[in-house]
């Protein structure tokens, strides 16, 4: 069992920056691939970051490409979201989520909730215009 923990959401000005970050306790960290995901009001959720076991492939949603990034520091079994330039669309509840898996795969993608076997609780992300 996995318990994944997010913190560092709140409301901030369009062009602002937040960090995210995603506690991890229960399992061996470094064993699992890493990803962000959100979910605004009447939307479905949606891939935005992920990251393999290593940290040496990172993957991003087209929207966010270039503002946002993904890190991990396995030593303290926490991965990061960096987002800069911070756009009224980018308010959601953002996401955490571990893979059993180090890596991924053609069966299982990164972009893919389904690809994730555990999920934090999430943290509100509220971008004004």
């Amino acid at each position: 069992q996995v318990q994944l923990v997010e913190s560092g959401g709140g409301l901030v000005q369009a062009g602002g920056s937040l960090r995210l970050s995603c506690a991890a306790s229960g399992r061996t960290f470094s064993g699992s691939a890493m990803g962000w995901f959100r979910q605004a009001p009447g939307k479905e959720r949606e891939f935005v970051a992920a990251i393999n076991w290593s940290g040496a492939r990172t993957y991003y949603a087209d929207s966010v490409k270039g503002r946002f990034t993904i890190s991990r520091d396995n030593a303290k079994n926490t991965v990061y979201l960096q987002m800069n330039s911070l756009k009224p669309e980018d308010t959601a509840v953002y996401y955490c989520a571990a893979d059993r898996d180090r890596d991924y795969s053609g069966s299982y993608p990164p972009r893919s909730p389904r690809t994730y076997d555990y999920w934090g609780q999430g943290t509100q992300v509220t971008v004004s215009s």
